[in-house]
């Protein structure tokens, strides 16, 4: 919340400046959500289901990392706010890993790659919590206003598909272009060690520049009370107590299961892209702007939906919509009614279909992010402390893990069906793929329908959001009333 009341408005610099940390967040997801998988089994020779495990139990450790890190963000005091210490410290650390995950030792055996990805996947996984923790938390500390808060998860949702997107871009069309020794140029090594170093050198950038450009507003953060020093059994304690409010629960049950299905889709793209459409590294590179150009319109959509009917109700239907099209292509190709390969509308049609389930998705993923930072306030009257740090890192944590099921799920398909490492697109068996594509659709569907539903048990609205802001105000008003009627010790 905002301390003083005379502090300037949240203006565009600063939201961008909040939303721009996000790129590097955006180069490890798709790091680990599109090429990782890929990068080890097609072209290192590593079974897909043994990294798409190492990959899983990379993430989940961040099970650990996570709300540690969102509680000691919540509890530091220093003159640079609490956030903004472990901003600053994670840029070398969260690069540097980073880098080192694309560039495994030569001549390991298959076991010893499966420990090097998990291993330094972990540190990946760690620093970029220092950064992407504390930074998500400030979101409700930057504004207290109910629609300002969608504006600037939006900020910081566009820039997160600006990274992962353009870093993809860049990626398929130019570091994996086909070169006479590599006419796939998605099984060219060289082209995955040329994202890690240009993706290490962004991340750097985007935190550093992000932590320095949101700084300023610091000495307008209103500063709780100090929290008495806890072991560990009562802080467990305060956690569960934390978590147990309903609306942040129902927030949790849906992304739960969109996520899931978000990292299986992110790490099937490429594989569908490769052997279902048939398509060259150039025109999947075509393929990843339809992510940022949905990213982008939802930067208008989300709070404009906000604005009209609610972010619980925008956030459901925008989820449903997203799914449908979003399954459009596949159900159109397995019943024959859609553009055969090769088919200069092919492309095309993948991208509008594509563009709009990415518009839906990203709003309705804005909307539910901007839902934590309502649960907070009301959070706060129940407990009495505010817990930005550990409610962000409890929804990322879910976000990070479920996803790492959905690319473990993903590798399971793929092994299940029979894509072997080092398959060429143009000898596989075009039921293979189109097999993939049959059990893909109805996992997509349950997945992403099933979890907007539980999003009915969130009960804030602008009205209760309003009220809270109103009581916590008041009783603000009281503690200082008390304290001024303390005599002084003198």
């Amino acid at each position: 919340m905002i301390a003083d009341r005379s502090a300037p408005k949240l203006g565009l610099w600063t939201k961008l400046f909040y939303g721009f940390g996000s790129v590097g967040y955006g180069v490890k997801d798709v790091a680990f959500r599109s090429f990782l998988l890929l990068y080890y089994n097609q072209v290192i020779g590593i079974r897909a289901d043994l990294v798409s495990f190492a990959i899983l139990v990379a993430l989940c450790v961040d099970a650990i990392s996570d709300p540690i890190v969102g509680q000691w963000s919540d509890t530091v005091r220093t003159k640079w706010g609490r956030r903004h210490p472990f901003m600053f410290l994670s840029a070398i650390p969260a690069a540097g890993s980073l880098l080192f995950l694309f560039f495994p030792p030569e001549g390991m055996s298959e076991m010893q790659t499966f420990w090097y990805i998990l291993v330094v996947g972990c540190c990946v996984r760690t620093f970029i919590t220092f950064f992407e923790i504390p930074s998500s938390a400030l979101a409700p500390e930057l504004t207290s206003d109910y629609d300002q808060r969608t504006s600037i998860a939006s900020f910081r949702y566009f820039f997160a598909y600006l990274g992962g997107v353009g870093m993809a871009f860049l990626t398929l069309l130019v570091f994996l272009a086909p070169t006479a020794e590599y006419p796939v140029g998605q099984l060219n090594p060289e082209g995955y060690r040329l994202f890690a170093i240009v993706g290490a050198a962004i991340m750097f950038a985007a935190i550093l520049i992000s932590s320095l450009g949101t700084l300023h507003r610091v000495k307008y953060f209103r500063m709780p009370p100090a929290r008495e020093k806890i072991g560990p059994i009562r802080t467990l304690v305060q956690m569960k107590s934390t978590f147990a409010h309903k609306g942040f629960l129902a927030i949790v049950a849906f992304g739960v299961l969109k996520y899931t299905s978000v990292g299986m889709t992110s790490a099937l793209n490429i594989y569908f892209g490769t052997y279902l459409w048939g398509l060259n590294s150039a025109q999947l590179a075509v393929l990843t702007i339809d992510s940022l150009t949905g990213a982008f319109l939802a930067l208008f959509i989300a709070p404009w939906a906000s604005r009209k009917i609610g972010k619980r109700n925008a956030a459901f239907g925008l989820a449903i919509i997203a799914v449908i099209f979003g399954s459009a292509p596949y159900v159109l190709r397995l019943t024959g009614h859609f553009f055969d390969n090769g088919d200069p509308l092919l492309v095309p049609a993948l991208f509008a279909f594509s563009t709009v389930f990415q518009m839906c998705g990203v709003s309705s993923a804005v909307l539910t992010h901007a839902m934590v930072g309502d649960v907070v306030e009301e959070s706060q009257l129940a407990t009495g402390r505010r817990s930005e740090g550990l409610f962000y890192a409890a929804n990322t944590l879910m976000q990070k893990s479920t996803s790492g099921i959905g690319v473990f799920a993903a590798g399971m398909l793929v092994a299940f069906v029979g894509i072997v490492p080092g398959m060429e697109p143009a000898t596989i068996d075009p039921a293979i793929p189109r097999l993939l594509a049959t059990v893909y659709v109805p996992t997509l569907i349950v997945l992403y329908i099933g979890g907007a539903g539980f999003l009915f048990a969130y009960r804030i609205d602008r009205t209760t959001h309003e009220a809270s802001l109103a009581e916590l105000e008041k009783r603000d008003r009281a503690a200082a009333s008390n304290a001024d009627d303390i005599p002084d010790p003198s």
